[in-house]
């Protein structure tokens, strides 16, 4: 014979529902980091901004031992791009977070520590977003506009951070698997060009930091190809600031 449920019972119940709920809540931004779904569920987040235009963006940095010379052959190519800098690395090279201003970029937020931010507190995400957004502000003298998250990976509390300081999230369209061990110039260059790329936003890494020992020898090594590649194809490439027009930012 079923008996009613007891009232501590129902208790339970009811409290199961609401942990569950929180935790799909906290987990659903997470979605936006599968790349195959993300123009449907996000679209303005995969970074899909003018036409003949391509965004082109760093992660990871800066780090003294790599930044200079992505900076060198941006230089030569006359190619300005967005950097995504991680706090303990701008505290640890001041000075290149102001030389990447000083030569035109742009500075944005890719986190304090790089931790995955679905494993974090609302606390802990809210501190890391605020503790990188101000020191990106104070080194460079420059206000961040954008936010992606370590791994691409949001968390709604990520996400609330992010709103609340006044930072516009993004992700990117097209990468190069340039953080793995077996990358190569030519297998970043063949990733990163696989599907059109008019209107995409480009992520590439300037640091090995949280990648594969001296990975980022093959983004170095694909980024002139990768240049060329956009010149022959009539795209424009550029900062994240002149690619997402002001009615269009996430």
């Amino acid at each position: 014979m079923n008996r009613p449920p007891t009232t501590a019972g129902r208790a339970l119940t009811v409290s199961a529902t609401v942990v569950a709920s929180a935790i799909a809540a906290h987990s659903l931004p997470a979605l936006t980091a599968v790349g195959p779904l993300r123009p449907y569920l996000a679209p303005r987040l995969s970074g899909l901004g003018q036409p003949g235009h391509v965004a082109l963006t760093f992660d990871d940095g800066p780090d003294p031992r790599s930044t200079p010379l992505f900076l060198a052959e941006l230089e030569r190519a006359g190619v300005q791009a967005t950097f995504f800098l991680l706090g303990r690395m701008l505290l640890r090279a001041p000075s290149l977070g102001r030389d990447l201003v000083e030569a035109g970029h742009e500075v944005a937020v890719h986190g304090y520590w790089h931790r995955p931010m679905l494993l974090r507190s609302p606390h802990c995400a809210w501190d890391d977003v605020r503790r990188a957004r101000d020191l990106v502000a104070d080194l460079t003298g420059t206000a961040p506009r954008w936010y992606r998250p370590p791994y691409g990976v949001f968390s709604l509390s990520a996400l609330s951070a992010a709103r609340r300081l006044g930072l516009s999230p993004v992700l990117w369209s097209h990468w190069g698997r340039d953080w793995t061990a077996s990358a190569t110039p030519e297998t970043v260059l063949r990733t990163v060009t696989r599907s059109p790329m008019d209107g995409g936003t480009v992520l590439l890494h300037d640091s090995d930091v949280t990648s594969a020992p001296g990975s980022w020898r093959a983004a170095l090594g694909a980024l002139p190809r990768l240049l060329e590649h956009c010149a022959r194809e009539g795209l424009v490439v550029g900062p994240l600031r002149d690619h997402l027009p002001a009615r269009a930012r996430p």
